[in-house]
């Protein structure tokens, strides 16, 4: 075998064209591969190439509407980007039973992200302390001067807090606290960050490190409600179950893993359809507990009819401005379809598809077992992966479903034998 080396002098310099015939060669690819990747749908490589670095192809992941959502009074179909069967339908079937009761309500608090500033080096904390105090003011309004579009709107730096961490260098950490209204913000508060980060250095004599925002947001939170009837989710013991379920969530790290999995699987997908950070999300999400001492993002509990009462509490920092989500034409697309006027709603939405999701997990989990649903999608998936088409699909995937065998080496086993049978 040739020794290849990935060692590429100036690979982000060369056109798209000319990345893929390196990287055909690296791998081998064949024509047809390569002519796999050259293909594109509303997103084509002249705009990948001006969205991130070294494009060679863009990829399509399936979109799905979830129907039945009514928040807040307002009737939405949600746009969801995700590979994971089952989790489309068990959300639009969530909001379905939800619906029954008057929908979701929800609601978010003000757009306030924060922006860290390290400092590393001080003679007294409490002589730091009271420098950054005394000169607030002027340090919120040098803040400012890195967003007039926020300050004209009364929003931007608001306010801070100062922080002591337990690192070896003791380090104190400034929080600025930023309304950025519809953005996701991340832009604004590096800047902010970086701007009085110089002014503190001057203020105290002291040595910054780190200016950057916190993707954690205690002060950008969501939360969500809805009443699930138990006549149409099993009855009273699925009821009972779910609760169970929920309170092992919320004192085992092991089980909540799973669980908050299950609520992100819901909010990822409408986030990556609109083109929004996905990553920042789970993070934030994933990290909250560590304030609230919950590990579930979400709780259960009966109400005095018996009905189950689902609610969430989540961290959302997302944006309507800004960043690729009006760039992409299918991202814009998706969020008309949305029909969200500003972050708040954005987050309202989130955090009901959220709760959504949990809830249908739960109740699977209660009743039937997750797996039933789920390996009959799967089991269409494998079939559709093996070459099926059309009717070879259903028929593939229903037998494997009867006989209890889901695998790719069933599917292509079936398939082979209803080929032969139809050539016959």
């Amino acid at each position: 075998m040739v020794n290849r080396s990935s060692e590429i002098s100036g690979f982000y310099k060369l056109s798209v064209e000319e990345r893929l015939k390196l990287l055909g060669s690296f791998s081998d690819l064949t024509q047809e591969e390569l002519e796999v990747l050259r293909m594109h749908g509303s997103l084509n490589t002249e705009l990948a190439d001006k969205l991130i670095e070294n494009v060679v192809s863009t990829f399509e992941i399936p979109v799905g509407i979830a129907p039945n959502f009514r928040i807040n009074g307002k009737d939405y179909l949600i746009p969801m980007a995700i590979e994971e069967a089952s989790v489309v339908a068990a959300c639009s079937n969530a909001a379905r039973i939800a619906r029954a009761s008057g929908g979701f309500v929800s609601e978010s608090t003000e757009p306030i992200m924060i922006g860290q500033i390290q400092i590393v080096s001080y003679d007294s904390f409490e002589k730091l302390k009271n420098v950054i105090l005394e000169h607030e003011t002027d340090i919120l309004k040098l803040a400012n001067t890195r967003s007039k579009t926020l300050s004209s709107m009364g929003a931007g730096a608001k306010g801070i807090e100062i922080r002591t961490l337990e690192d070896p260098q003791r380090s104190v950490v400034v929080h600025l606290l930023i309304d950025v209204r519809d953005a996701m913000g991340a832009n604004v508060v590096n800047s902010m960050c970086e701007t009085v980060a110089s002014y503190l250095e001057e203020i105290s004599g002291c040595r910054t490190n780190l200016k950057i925002l916190s993707n954690l947001t205690p002060h950008r939170v969501s939360r969500c409600k809805a009443i699930f009837r138990k006549d149409l989710i099993g009855g009273e013991n699925v009821v009972d179950n779910i609760i169970s379920a929920y309170n092992m969530a919320n004192v085992d790290p092991f089980r909540a893993a799973t669980h908050n999995k299950g609520i992100m699987n819901g909010i990822d997908a409408v986030l990556l359809a609109t083109l929004n950070d996905w990553r920042s999300a789970e993070a934030n999400a994933h990290t909250y507990h560590t304030l609230t001492g919950n590990y579930s993002l979400t709780r259960y509990s009966k109400t005095p009819d018996g009905n189950l009462l689902g609610e969430i509490e989540i961290p959302i920092a997302v944006g309507t401005v800004g960043g690729s989500t009006n760039t992409v034409r299918k991202a814009a697309i998706f969020r008309k379809i949305l029909e969200v006027k500003n972050s708040s709603e954005f987050a309202n939405v989130l955090a009901a598809v959220g709760l959504a999701q949990n809830f249908a997990a739960l109740r699977a989990l209660s009743s039937e077992g997750i797996q039933k649903g789920h390996m009959s999608l799967h089991a269409r998936s494998l079939a559709a992966s093996v070459g099926a088409l059309n009717e070879e699909i259903d028929l593939i995937s229903d037998t494997m479903v009867k006989n209890g065998t889901i695998s790719m080496s069933k599917a292509k086993e079936l398939l082979e034998d209803i080929r032969k049978r139809t050539n016959k």
